[in-house]
């Protein structure tokens, strides 16, 4: 009793149930414990290491992401709603470790020197080439301090013998193409859009019918299939053959079909091409569009140039125009002692030579009038032949066709160039012809190296350099209804001879088929033609003009006065009448 008297009483503390978690309840916070953090923690979360300093930044970086992770899919059973553990984001970006470790150097920056720090007959930058990038002929002394052995080889990539980034693409001028027309004061721009808009358009394939047939057509010569770098032919001229690049509104027969009412829009397949290929365009180009009594007439000026072809177009390096005359005495006196510089490689010249090929392969490939080979004669004859001149028209047939376009008719003068023997059945065909300038502007393949069995290379390289005349073919020849279209690859004897060529090889293709190679959508290509009829129907009657601007991806339309284009045609004849009467 006397030690029990004298121990030390025992209060047993009061210990509070918490049924729903670990930890005290929200209710019953002990007072010493009041407005203390506390990271509430489910029962299913998988305890760790508090802190790891050994373990690898990834691996740190994969637990967090895992953490997060688990905290999402959580359902929250055992979140604490009344307290959630507050982050300090300024106190930890104050934190951070300091990394001991040496850091391994990158891959492909070891040894790398500064300009500066190269010397002497180095490889690297002021290397043996002279110059910055320097250059596999060069055999300057390096830089100016250095007298003996340089050691840099860092400076490979650009030294000798490499092949890495170069100043050939930084050198390319820029080059300012302007507009294809002139626009004036008084033009009023009603629309403007990008390209790039124009790709999204899309609409379903119309449905087309033949409304007269003119020309004619011969049939083509089989043995064309086998010419090879072996086998090659020269191009021949078509002599005393003329060719007749005749717009909408000089067309006799498209002016009858109007006065007939077959249709409410007019027009040609160069026109409707050239619009359908238009987000892969880049040199500036104009239709003239005229709407009268709920009729359009899509034409072209007399002075525009889309009818002839375009060389490397879509080419990253296109060709280059001539340099004006320099005025540095010292570049004047270097072009004097290298002597004139030639201009056969310019953007004029080289489209006047793609389409003199063109036009000369799609008469060659034609077998000669005989048993064999029976001309076709359509039920009209060309309409744009004239009989008193001693030149022959070109073989060729001109299809007029009508097309149901939404609630628009559309009328289509296209073209077909041959018929081909398909193993007994005769289907009509088309014929284009790429050509070859000079390898080391346009592309970098020779064509007498890969055309026989790299052919898929060739053509991905000028699907690269000429996207959009190669989208113009096709597109011609499916609103021409060809079931065959013929490529041929042609290319000049010598680099600096742009008159005579020979074909090394052709290639038939499925129109359709082909579009699909070069990702050219159908759907879309008659989207443009809606969109651009559907847009211009709205409009009140008048003129109008289509142009695409030689520097931004844009289209725009132009409302002019009904007399614009007119004076130039009248200043024209003019100028033939004052011949005439000159020489009379």
């Amino acid at each position: 009793m006397a030690a029990q008297a004298g121990a030390t009483p025992f209060a047993l503390p009061t210990v509070h149930h918490n049924a729903d978690g670990w930890g005290p309840a929200s209710t019953n916070v002990p007072e010493q414990f009041v407005d203390v953090p506390y990271a509430p923690f489910g029962k299913g979360d998988r305890l760790g290491r508090a802190a790891d300093f050994t373990a690898s930044a990834y691996y740190q970086q994969k637990q967090k992401y895992r953490r997060e992770r688990d905290a999402r899919d959580r359902d929250g059973d055992f979140k604490n709603d009344d307290f959630q553990y507050s982050y300090n984001k300024a106190e930890d970006e104050s934190f951070s470790l300091v990394d001991t470790a040496k850091s391994k150097p990158a891959r492909f920056t070891q040894g790398f020197k500064k300009p500066w720090q190269t010397r002497g007959r180095g490889r690297g930058f002021g290397g043996r080439g002279g110059g910055r990038y320097g250059d596999a002929r060069g055999k300057g002394q390096g830089s100016a301090k250095g007298k003996g052995k340089g050691t840099g080889t860092g400076g490979k990539r650009w030294g000798r013998g490499g092949r890495g980034w170069g100043p050939r693409r930084h050198n390319v001028p820029k080059v300012d193409r302007g507009s294809s027309v002139k626009v004036g004061a008084e033009w009023k721009c009603v629309e403007e859009f990008d390209l790039a808009q124009l790709t999204k358009l899309s609409t379903a394939a119309p449905e087309a019918s033949d409304l007269l047939w003119a020309g004619e057509l011969r049939r083509y010569d089989d043995s064309y299939d086998r010419v090879s770098t072996r086998t090659e032919k020269p191009l021949q001229r078509a002599e005393n053959c003329e060719f007749y690049y005749v717009t909408t509104t000089d067309d006799p027969a498209i002016e009858k079909l109007a006065e007939e009412g077959a249709g409410t829009v007019y027009g040609t397949d160069a026109i409707f091409s050239l619009l359908m290929a238009a987000p892969r365009s880049i040199y500036p180009w104009d239709v003239v569009v005229q709407k009268l009594d709920g009729t359009l007439v899509f034409d072209k000026r007399d002075t525009a140039a889309f009818d002839y072809l375009t060389v490397s177009e879509t080419s990253h390096e296109p060709p280059q125009p001539l340099k004006d005359e320099p005025t540095d005495p010292r570049d004047r006196r270097r072009q004097q002692e290298e002597g004139p510089k030639t201009d056969i490689n310019t953007p004029e010249k080289l489209s006047i030579e793609a389409t003199m090929i063109n036009q000369n392969f799609s008469q060659q490939i034609l077998k000669a009038e005989g048993p064999d080979a029976p001309r076709e004669k359509m039920a009209l004859p060309n309409p744009f032949a004239d009989d008193e001149g001693a030149a022959r028209p070109a073989s060729l047939c001109y299809r007029y066709r009508k097309f149901a376009l939404g609630d628009h008719q559309l009328i289509a003068r296209t073209e077909l160039h041959a018929t081909v023997d398909k193993r007994g059945d005769i289907q009509k065909m088309t014929a284009y012809a790429l050509n070859e300038w000079d390898s080391k502007f346009s592309g970098g393949i020779e064509w007498r190296q890969k055309i026989d069995s790299q052919r898929g290379a060739v053509l991905a390289t000028e699907l690269k350099n000429n996207s959009c005349k190669l989208a113009r073919w096709t597109a011609q020849s499916i609103l021409a209804g060809a079931d065959q279209m013929k490529l041929g690859y042609v290319s000049r004897t010598a680099r600096a001879n742009p008159y005579d060529h020979i074909v090394l090889a052709t290639q038939f293709y499925k129109p359709r088929e082909f579009a699909t190679q070069i990702t050219l959508n159908v759907n879309n290509m008659w989207g443009i033609i809606k969109m651009l009829v559907d847009l211009l129907m709205t409009y009140d009657d008048g003129k109008y003009v289509i142009a695409r601007d030689g520097l931004k991806p844009l289209v725009r339309i132009y409302a002019v006065p009904p007399n614009t284009f007119d004076e130039s045609e009248e200043e024209e004849e003019e100028v033939q009448e004052n011949e005439e009467s000159e020489s009379d």
